[in-house]
């Protein structure tokens, strides 16, 4: 294990913003991180467990306790069975089923992050989500190592049981994969890294799309009138469609902007802070509530939150 003390959280988070937390422990073993959480526990002292930070807001203040983090990143496969470490780069472990020509994650070509979140979260793109081809999922309860199957994940678009609850925390994934061609999965992938980087290049300092998109059946039949069927894909429809009407574009709070070219995009252009990317969510999500009736549901979690630091933030954990 690596402990180190007060550690600035916005070197562990995409968007470059995150006060201190007391404690950060990367554990590399499940023996190891099993310890920490007990440890934890034992002293009656605040803990939370993240991932690769990809998809995090982190109080200005940080984190009043510990921050543990499960860092083991073995790939390994078996025939069309791959199984990842849930403290795996997400990338590294699209580019290791391409090298092996097996299909069924190459989509997922420049998603940010970690294994263990992109199945906390259901991480997808193109037409393909992560809980396609997983066959099982590893994961410590809090009391002992369980193994659940793709149908006791309970995965939904952009969820999973894991997401509700927090306390279960993802130690593997295997996943039952297709045979392909090497060359055209290659190829595919390429092509998806060469779109996202133009809308999400690496040096930007962002969570993605901040807003899950829309389930069309979900919508107020109100609102399903005025959609263009050629937004409707897979069922769904972008937020930044909404998002674009009333007037997210462009929007500025300090070095917090969203995108002008992206309504769904919001960005951290320098020196912004989490009060301010909570603001201008807030402000989004208001907008879209008055002219639509209904709510659009952040993709960030969130870290450090509490009352008496953000008032407009209490509901964050």
């Amino acid at each position: 294990m690596a402990v180190r003390k007060d550690v600035p959280l916005s070197g562990y988070t995409r968007f470059g913003i995150g006060g201190p937390a007391d404690v950060l422990i990367d554990a590399e073993t499940e023996d190891g991180f099993r310890a920490t959480i007990d440890d934890a526990r034992k002293s009656g002292r605040p803990f939370v467990v993240i991932g690769g930070g990809t998809n995090l807001v982190v109080s200005d203040e940080g984190f009043r306790g510990s921050v543990i983090r499960y860092t083991a990143n073995r790939i390994g496969a078996e025939g069309t069975l791959v199984t990842a470490d849930a403290g795996a780069v997400l990338q590294d472990l699209v580019d290791f089923t391409i090298d092996r020509s097996l299909s069924g994650i190459h989509t997922m070509t420049g998603i940010p992050g970690w294994v263990g979140g992109a199945v906390y979260g259901n991480a997808g793109a193109y037409g393909r989500s992560i809980h396609q081809s997983v066959k099982s999922v590893r994961f410590f309860d809090g009391r002992t190592v369980r193994e659940f199957n793709n149908a006791e994940c309970r995965f939904h678009y952009r969820d999973s049981i894991f997401k509700h609850r927090k306390d279960w925390i993802v130690f593997s994934a295997t996943l039952e994969l297709a045979p392909g061609n090497g060359a055209e999965l290659r190829a595919k992938a390429d092509g998806i890294w060469n779109v996202r980087n133009e809308k999400y290049p690496s040096s930007m300092k962002c969570a993605g799309s901040i807003f899950k998109n829309l389930l069309f059946a979900e919508l107020p039949e109100s609102v399903q009138r005025h959609v263009p069927a050629e937004l409707v894909r897979e069922g769904k429809v972008p937020s930044a469609y909404f998002l674009e009407l009333v007037d997210a574009k462009g929007l500025k709070n300090g070095d917090i902007h969203v995108a002008d070219y992206h309504a769904n995009l919001i960005y951290n252009a320098g020196q912004g802070t989490a009060r301010q990317v909570c603001e201008v969510i807030d402000d989004l999500k208001a907008r879209v509530r008055a002219r639509f009736g209904f709510d659009v549901e952040e993709e960030v979690q969130y870290v450090g939150f509490t009352s008496s630091a953000y008032p407009s933030g209490s509901r964050r954990a």
